[in-house]
């Protein structure tokens, strides 16, 4: 829990009094490897800290062909914004692809908090600025950068992540096919 209150203080400060009235909302919890934490075409109710892990971002075409939209490596803040904001069906599922540590909230009691606790409000702006300021750069790193661009920023961006998960979700997440990776990966082991 202390890993928590310490992400929290790392984006935005929060009082004593705000964790006092905070931390009890969360709940300690583990995701197995392929397990959901947001599943498609359900209302998402609950956010979560991943404490550790990889959790990516999804969604899949009319021929059943999944898009990692997003991979979210621990310490790091999960769950179906959108869906969350609207009350909508989810279009967006999140799937652990490595067991995970999470601490889960249900965001409508979360959020409650936010008119007598304004740091904790505070801290809710500062991580949809965050959250906001990440999908333009990845929008941006996909409309101007090639694969080998973008390759060589995810391995800066997540070290250590390629030995973790199948090379199918990141190429999946570079917007290439697998058979395009394993050249852009030939081709830079020969450059060294």
């Amino acid at each position: 829990m202390s890993s928590l209150q310490h992400f929290f203080n790392a984006i935005s400060p929060v009082s004593e009094e705000t964790w006092e009235a905070v931390g009890p909302l969360f709940e300690q919890r583990s995701l197995a490897q392929g397990e959901h934490f947001v599943e498609e075409d359900k209302v998402a109710k609950e956010i979560a800290f991943l404490e550790s892990g990889c959790v990516r971002a999804y969604f899949t075409n009319e021929d059943g062909k999944e898009y990692n939209k997003q991979l979210f490596v621990g310490p790091a803040l999960i769950g179906a914004y959108t869906s969350l904001l609207t009350g909508q069906r989810n279009k967006i599922p999140q799937q652990a692809l490595t067991k995970c540590s999470i601490w889960v909230a249900n965001y409508a009691s979360l959020t409650a908090l936010f008119d007598r606790h304004h740091d904790l409000e505070r801290l809710g702006r500062k991580v949809a600025e965050h959250y906001f300021l990440e999908k333009e750069r990845k929008e941006l790193e996909m409309a101007l950068e090639d694969a080998t661009q973008r390759y060589l920023r995810f391995n800066t961006q997540y070290p250590g992540l390629e030995q973790l998960i199948p090379q199918l979700h990141i190429a999946s997440y570079l917007g290439i096919s697998r058979t395009q990776l394993s050249r852009l990966r030939k081709k830079l082991v020969q450059r060294s």
